[in-house]
């Protein structure tokens, strides 16, 4: 069913602490958080360090705003790391920019979650009987008939539009290698050796999903994350992981009134040997997107954070881009971000020229290699960031520079006054 159309806006957040003196002894910490003035619809993820508020344990830990006189329950999320973080989405209109909040001791209220469910070798992420992100764990074949060297597993299809449109594409018969959603790197030194990871049909090598981490559903997200092996097929059928990716993707709960959703993807590179790895020099590579086979020329469009379209983005950086066209009797397409941290900031662009295939197929992809290589060193972390603002409807740049903001911008949260009633 279709949903009410909004104009997305995510603005800077700034927080401020309450005293809670006076509150009844059941309210553990009260906190405000403003929103400046925006025009239309705000959805915006939120964080806060829970145990600056409270140490109360999670099981007597409810969320709740006060609007007009009344405490209504907010569905929350605790993650645990070193801290406990309390996670929830901000959904606000036109002239609404102050919430309140209460942490009240008692068991949280039951919500809808985002869930995540097993299904002939893939994890699907739904919020309700709307599915969302489609991730395949099971080995993947080309049509029959091709090569099954252009077999792959660890990608991600379909990512759907909101209204449930399929913006990704796979096996396509220009590229067999094309895998929806995927990470591969094209050019990689490994002991002397340059190896294809992307370029399956060159027999060189894969990446490979090896093993689940871990599965978290909940009233806020969604999330899941994956090893994934990159192989490297050695002449006497051999096989050498020189390196390995965490890939960890989180998936917002949409709003009920909203035609958009966030999805967040973290890659963490790290050499699986003694051996360092270097990332050469190529003109693409790293997170991909091959999209919907309805896309063309003609009815999609490209625009970049700088302002360049399809004519001119290929090769230029950016910290977002949009691409968007008409699918399924309606429109839907995507932001993708970049995060400031990612290594050579901001990106490069490999984006298909018009006229690709003839007709104007569309892929888009962020290429930190494209112009430099990047060294991978044994007993570090290598973290990329990206976040995928995924809608029904047409996107400006203007909301979509808003949605970068809340991700990477400089003007993050802040928090002041902190007190509570413990």
């Amino acid at each position: 069913m279709r949903r009410k159309k909004h104009n997305l806006l995510l603005p800077v957040i700034v927080f401020s602490i309450l005293c809670t003196k006076g509150y009844s002894q059941h309210v553990l910490a009260s906190f405000q958080l403003t929103i400046p003035a925006t025009l239309g619809y705000t959805m915006a993820p939120q964080s806060i360090d829970l145990d600056k508020l409270t140490q109360a344990p999670d099981s007597v830990i409810t969320l709740v705003e006060w609007k007009d006189g009344k405490k209504l329950p907010i569905a929350a999320q605790i993650e645990k790391n070193t801290k406990r973080f309390l996670n929830w989405m901000v959904y606000t209109g036109t002239g609404k920019n102050t919430h309140t909040y209460q942490l009240i001791q008692q068991s949280p209220v039951l919500q809808d979650k985002i869930t995540l469910q097993k299904n002939n070798g893939s994890l699907r992420v739904s919020s309700g009987k709307h599915p969302l992100v489609n991730y395949h764990y099971a080995m993947s074949y080309p049509p029959p008939g091709v090569d099954t060297v252009f077999k792959r597993s660890g990608f991600i299809h379909p990512l759907y539009a909101p209204h449930g449109q399929v913006l990704t594409r796979i096996n396509a018969p220009d590229h067999y290698h094309h895998y929806g959603l995927w990470n591969p790197w094209t050019k990689v030194l490994y002991k002397g050796k340059t190896i294809d990871f992307w370029n399956l049909g060159s027999k060189q090598g894969t990446v490979r999903f090896a093993r689940l981490l871990y599965e978290n559903p909940g009233p806020v997200y969604g999330e899941y994350q994956v090893l994934h092996d990159h192989v490297i097929f050695e002449k006497d059928g051999s096989e050498t992981v020189p390196l390995t990716e965490l890939q960890t993707v989180r998936v917002y709960k949409p709003d009920e009134n909203a035609d958009a959703y966030i999805m967040d993807i973290t890659i963490q590179l790290n050499c699986a040997t003694d051996s360092p790895v270097v990332l050469k020099e190529y003109r693409y590579g790293g997170l991909g997107w091959r999209a919907t086979e309805q896309w063309n020329d003609a009815n999609s469009e490209t625009l970049t954070s700088e302002g360049k379209t399809r004519k001119d983005a290929d090769g230029t950086t950016a910290r977002w881009v949009i691409v968007q066209g008409a699918v399924d009797n309606d429109y839907a397409g995507v932001v993708m971000m970049s995060h400031p941290d990612n290594y050579n900031y901001p990106e490069p662009l490999r984006i298909w020229p018009e006229k690709m295939n003839g007709r104007g197929d569309v892929y888009a992809n962020f290429s930190p290699t494209k112009n430099k290589d990047w060294h991978l060193e044994p007993g570090m972390n290598h973290v990329l960031r990206y976040r995928f603002l995924v809608y029904n409807g047409h996107m400006t740049k203007e909301k979509a520079e808003a949605a970068w903001q809340q991700f990477g911008g400089t003007h993050l949260s802040e928090f002041s006054h902190i007190q509570s009633n413990q």
